[in-house]
């Protein structure tokens, strides 16, 4: 599996569709797959929403999308690829079956003024209802120039009239240095007059970077972009997209890569998996805030409290109680001037294999460190890192979701690291805090066993 779309609420129920391949673990013959939830934690496989199928405009793959609900109709508008359109599904029985529309594609190509610099890639579509009119965004780039995004509108959804590019790297302080030459996945959210609008970028090459979001303002069909910056960090999430709940928040999930080689993947027989779901929200200083969703506090079971203590350098605290694969750690502190600290997860007890999370004072600096985390040499090493703003005097808050594979750290509910760990032996499971230099005082640490999502 890998990017999200069609995500929405319909009667109480969550829906997440999702790209997929039924035959193998690698990208190919991509479909729709698609679960259900009513608490975003607990899900239920459905039956594959959208099939490739020979003579229609989706023959060669039903790329990524989104989904709408058009006055009770639901409606998948999604990418046909060779080339890439943008076809449309709709639904008479709840979300169960799609019917594939007889008059795709509804949009047959880039503008005919663009294709050249476009040169086929048109994909992603993201709409959602304004006034008197749907929008779409579609992904797209300038050869050469870096990533770009084209603003469509319509009256009924079939019948799309292309207006401009909302947004264009270099024309918006947006660099392709850093951004990609390839934009994917448009999303735009409404948080009062604020307008939050993400995307991913690819390199000219085909390589997935990470996303990217701008805050700006929407007005008379033109975006103008205030703040920007990386959306996540830690090299695995990807292609995210998010939604609005019944209870007004703006939902988001990403897909999780595999970093490990295709072989692993085909000896375990699956890769890809989807992040946790994601609150969104802005600061008043034009900045992204990114929180777990607080209903996966039902998957808590055993439960350890620590805090009010202060580690100094060269020190360890274990806790042999409470290690495991499948762990959810909340660590208030406040790191002295010059400390270097962190916790180690997934620690063999001879410190064979072990993954760490580190923050350094003096950089403001917080790194996943994987030099360690596996045996394996077929699985990627890199450490990850982050520099994280710590107002003075302010804690850092790390919340920590170690499930098996998948490493997911929210700092202080601003700041977003996932990334992926390998650990080869059985007995990987310790967890320890340690300083390195300095000393930092633990206000708490809680750590919490996490059950199965299955209800089977």
């Amino acid at each position: 599996m890998n990017d999200p779309n069609g995500l929405i609420q319909w009667k109480g129920q969550y829906h997440l569709f999702y790209q997929y391949n039924p035959d193998a673990p690698m990208h190919g013959n991509i479909h729709w797959g698609h679960a259900v939830s009513t608490d975003l934690v607990h899900w239920t496989h459905l039956p594959i929403a959208l099939t490739p199928t020979p003579g229609r405009a989706d023959a060669d793959g039903c790329w990524s999308g989104c989904a709408v609900d058009n006055h009770g109709t639901p409606i998948l508008l999604y990418t046909g690829i060779r080339p890439q359109v943008v076809c449309l599904a709709t639904s008479s029985d709840d979300l169960l079956t799609w019917q594939y529309y007889s008059g795709n594609p509804v949009i047959a190509g880039p503008p005919p003024v663009l294709q050249e610099d476009i040169q086929g890639e048109f994909r992603d579509p993201f709409v959602w209802k304004e006034g008197h009119y749907w929008y779409m965004l579609i992904g797209t780039r300038r050869v050469g120039k870096g990533g770009m995004i084209l603003l469509y509108r319509s009256h009924d959804l079939i019948t799309w009239e292309y207006r401009h590019p909302l947004l264009v790297a270099d024309a918006s302080k947006l660099q392709p240095t850093w951004t990609g030459a390839m934009w994917e996945c448009p999303n735009l959210l409404t948080f009062g007059d604020r307008r939050l609008l993400f995307f991913s970028g690819q390199t000219a090459e085909g390589h997935l970077l990470y996303p990217i979001y701008v805050i700006g303002a929407f007005q008379d069909e033109q975006f103008s972009a205030r703040t920007q910056a990386i959306l996540a960090h830690g090299g695995s999430f990807y292609a995210p997209q998010a939604f609005y709940d019944a209870q007004g928040r703006a939902i988001m999930w990403g897909w999780l890569q595999e970093e490990r080689s295709q072989s692993l993947c085909q000896q375990a027989g699956w890769a890809g998996v989807m992040s946790l779901p994601i609150i969104l929200s802005l600061s008043p200083e034009d900045r992204l805030s990114l929180e777990p969703a607080s209903e996966l506090a039902i998957l808590r079971e055993k439960h350890w409290h620590d805090g009010n203590f202060v580690l100094s350098k060269a020190s360890q605290r274990p806790y042999a109680d409470s290690q495991g694969d499948c762990l959810e750690i909340l660590l208030t502190c406040e790191p002295g001037q010059h400390c270097t600290f962190g916790l180690r997860l997934r620690c063999s007890p001879d410190g064979q294999e072990q993954t760490r999370i580190v923050y350094q004072a003096a950089s403001q600096q917080l790194s996943i460190e994987r030099d360690q985390s596996s045996i394996n040499s077929d699985v990627d090493h890199e450490n990850c890192s982050i520099a994280v703003e710590l107002a003075s005097g302010k804690p850092l808050t790390l919340h920590i979701f170690l499930d098996r594979s998948v490493l997911e750290v929210f700092v202080n509910n601003r700041y977003y690291l996932a990334t992926r760990i390998y650990p080869q032996r059985p007995d990987s499971l310790e967890l320890d805090l340690f300083a390195r230099a300095g000393s930092v005082k633990i206000n708490s640490l809680d750590i919490w066993r996490l059950e199965s999502i299955w209800n089977n």
